[in-house]
């Protein structure tokens, strides 16, 4: 078996880049920026995907998916902007769109950090090696600023898990962010290893996902599926993740399936 995903270099990690469109927000480009320069949390990334794949025959838990689900995040949280949507920490706390973005990128690179530890309670396990990693990494903001943004961080961390009940847009966001990292690319893995399932088989049954300006709902979290397997993922995935996320009202998720060439709706899903 291929294991050179496991070996720890100074190389190795100077290869891991996440890229997120900052778009002009100043903040979240230093943030980028440090992260990337961290090796700290670049190590983790790769622990985790040690005890994910290797130990734990689970789905990508790396860098990889931390990318797709920032770029994921930050594109929810621009179209809701655009719909006037205000950000929690602008109505609570009296900041910025800009540490929105900040809060909604950090959650979504460090929300499964507790998995270098244990697959079980990882959310929880997650918090205090995040608390650590922010404090430095937010080192350049004022304390009372740092102080929010690290506190909604860890909000939307916990409030990921199923039985997570989000309090902030943000924390939404993250939670439907992370859900929609679905399809092959992060089944490839674990099937190519011969460990069918309904899961691999269902995310192999899943073309791409699109993040679409909606027409009724602000939001379309569109779903291009090659067969009706890829609807297991759909059901009891996204509609579990959307369902509390406090931002559904926003959003209308739509599966497509590819039939003789053409595509069609299959089904449509809103809360």
């Amino acid at each position: 078996m291929d294991k050179s995903h496991t070996k720890i270099t100074k190389s190795s990690l100077d290869s891991i880049k996440i890229q997120v469109p900052t778009e002009g927000n100043k903040m979240l480009e230093e943030v980028l920026n440090r992260v990337n320069n961290n090796d700290e949390i670049k190590t983790l990334w790769k622990i985790m995907n040690v005890m994910a794949i290797d130990r734990l025959a689970m789905s990508d838990h790396g860098p990889t998916h931390f990318g797709i689900v920032a770029n994921n995040g930050m594109k929810i949280a621009r179209i809701l902007k655009k719909n006037n949507v205000t950000m929690s920490i602008v109505s609570d706390f009296g900041l910025t769109y800009d540490h929105a973005e900040v809060v909604i990128f950090l959650a979504s690179i460090m929300h499964d950090l507790g998995i270098s530890i244990h697959r079980q309670g990882h959310e929880e396990f997650s918090l205090f090696i995040a608390r650590d990693l922010m404090k430095e990494i937010l080192s350049f903001l004022p304390i009372e600023e740092r102080m929010v943004v690290i506190s909604e961080v860890s909000h939307a961390i916990i409030s990921h898990r199923a039985s997570g009940k989000p309090s902030t847009v943000e924390a939404g966001a993250m939670r439907i962010a992370d859900a929609i990292d679905m399809g092959k690319g992060r089944s490839r893995i674990t099937y190519t290893r011969g460990e069918k399932n309904i899961f691999s088989e269902s995310d192999l049954a899943i073309s791409g996902v699109e993040i679409l300006d909606g027409k009724e709902r602000p939001i379309e979290i569109r779903i291009h599926m090659t067969n009706p397997a890829g609807v297991f993922q759909v059901d009891d995935i996204m509609t579990e993740k959307l369902k509390g996320s406090n931002i559904e009202k926003y959003i209308t998720i739509t599966a497509y399936i590819m039939e003789n060439g053409k595509e069609r709706l299959y089904k449509e899903y809103t809360s």
